[in-house]
């Protein structure tokens, strides 16, 4: 199994899980677990996907995703499980 993890931050709008929820599905990714939380009018989100039925490069879900945010006012990161948990490590 490929999972990465996702987050987005910014300031909360209307569409934000579903705009990043629809691209995941179109992309053939898995959400495993999802949390999300709005602090006033600030929106945080982290999910843990399965990226294995997914034929599209790494890179470019990372990119296209990056796009959705910038298009939304929100920042979408997305890392591999592996680098996230040796960056969170140190």
């Amino acid at each position: 199994m490929t999972r990465a993890i996702i987050t987005v931050v910014g300031k909360d709008t209307v569409g934000i899980i579903a705009k990043v929820c629809t691209y995941l599905a179109d992309s053939q990714i898995n959400i495993l677990d999802i949390s999300q939380t709005i602090v006033q009018d600030f929106f945080n989100m982290m999910m843990i996907v399965d990226m294995s039925r997914c034929n599209t490069a790494f890179e470019q879900v990372s990119a296209d995703l990056n796009a959705i945010g910038k298009d939304m006012g929100v920042q979408v990161k997305c890392q591999l499980e592996d680098i996230f948990d040796k960056m969170h490590r140190i």
